[in-house]
């Protein structure tokens, strides 16, 4: 059962401080979109063409095929110059085109065209602008415009990941954009830091330190650095959940017995036990209606997930398939439920539809850990072993698309994906 407290997966990780994550697909989409982003016009050019940025987030979801654009003579910069002739020769059933233009008071202005090759018509047509410090957001924010144009579904590249690190010495709390680029280090630790989870407006990280030697959850504001203690109760705290309102949080307490699940407003106040038996209840996790909590419990024999109100009440089991299940995680939308399984002896990610049962295994490695939604439900970001070193993996709601993130010689672990970017 100590499987059960995220606190107790204290692995070993090495990292270097504040390195960016590399990302590498090993999996795609059977169809993906064959699109062609061409380099937008910029003066002066900083070495770092926004399409670029576009191209990689788009590529990076496995559902598009980005095409070379370097060997077609027009390389328009707007809606007007586009020639569909020469895009429909290179098979392209999408063009993205734009251009920078430098504005007064250190401000750029990008303006960027979505064009349907196969129907020769506009899609989009948007202006942005920027400084120079949101050269990257703005380009996730143009390339998150065109993936909900073309699949239906919200893109989550302008979104924020978080996760944990270690060197010989240290731990540290990363935040960093979902591409991997510009990490932040929030906090560092000679002890574990542990269980991150983001605020509903992504503002504040609740997280467990073990710095008083002991689990004590604080919360942190990401913009100031300021943090507070939410929970330091006699034995464990451990395991923060926001609820979806933001107002509270569900946490862990073995204050007074086994470890059981307790509501606790944002200030630290308003303490409220919502289970109350003589098993481990553990791994908390707010439904997005707010009225459900999900955790793991080992009170039928061996751990499985089970789901109460948020208010409490009687819990009711919610998976069956298998003898072991922990880490739940509900999608955004409400309609999954991620976990963690041991299936054929491996520690793998799996989704349960929650309204028909139905559970799909989704990944092929062998020790993950910390499953975590994007915003829009359709990729799962989790922790797993590669190699005997410890690494980040994504995944698809429906095991499609496969990625993995890493530092270079380094270990992560404990990762969140943070809300959508307002």
């Amino acid at each position: 059962m100590f499987r059960l407290f995220s606190f107790f997966f204290l692995l070993c990780l090495s990292v270097g401080a504040r390195a960016e994550l590399t990302i590498d697909i090993v999996g795609g989409a059977a169809q993906q979109i064959p699109i062609a982003v061409v380099p937008f016009a910029q003066s002066p050019n900083p070495g770092d063409n926004m399409a670029a940025i576009i191209g990689a987030d788009l590529r990076r979801s496995g559902l598009f095929r980005v095409l070379e654009t370097r060997g077609v003579a027009n390389q328009p910069s707007d809606a007007a110059g586009v020639r569909y002739a020469e895009w429909s020769a290179l098979q392209a059933q999408a063009l993205t085109v734009g251009n920078i233009q430098t504005l007064p008071g250190n401000r750029l202005k990008v303006s960027f065209y979505l064009m349907d090759v196969l129907k020769q018509n506009q899609l989009v047509a948007m202006e942005f602008e920027f400084t120079p410090a949101q050269y990257r957001i703005t380009a996730h924010r143009i390339a998150d415009i065109i993936y909900e144009k073309l699949t239906g579904e919200k893109g989550v590249f302008a979104t924020k990941i978080s996760y944990v690190t270690r060197t010989a010495s240290n731990y540290t709390l990363q935040v960093a954009d979902a591409d991997g680029f510009n990490p932040q280090t929030m906090l560092t630790s000679k002890e574990p830091i542990i269980s991150p989870a983001w605020s509903p407006d992504g503002s504040k990280l609740a997280y467990v330190s073990f710095e008083k030697k002991k689990p004590v959850i604080y919360v942190q504001s990401l913009s100031s650095g300021q943090r507070y203690v939410l929970a330091n109760f006699k034995g464990n705290n451990s395991a923060p959940s926001w609820s979806p309102d933001g107002k509270r949080l569900a946490i862990v307490l073995s204050h007074s017995a086994n470890s059981q699940i307790y509501t606790i407003n944002a200030d630290g106040t308003g303490l409220q036990p919502i289970t109350r038996s003589s098993t481990i209840d553990t791994e908390p996790v707010w439904a997005p209606d707010g009225q459900t909590i999900y955790f793991t419990s080992d009170r039928g024999g061996s751990p499985q997930i089970y789901r109460v109100p948020a208010q409490g009440g009687n819990p009711q089991r919610v998976t069956f398939s298998g003898g072991y299940n922990v880490s739940p995680r509900v999608s955004p939308d409400g309609k999954l439920l991620a976990y963690i399984g041991l299936i054929e002896g491996r520690f793998r990610v799996a989704v349960q539809e929650l309204t028909s049962g139905q559970v799909r295994v989704l990944s092929d490695t062998a020790k993950d850990e910390s499953p975590s939604f994007a915003p829009n439900s359709r990729i799962i970001l989790y922790a797993t072993s590669v190699g005997g070193r410890g690494t980040l993996a994504a995944v698809s709601a429906d095991g499609s698309v496969k990625q993995r993130l890493s530092e270079s010689g380094s270990n992560v672990r404990e990762p969140a994906w943070g809300p959508a970017s307002k």
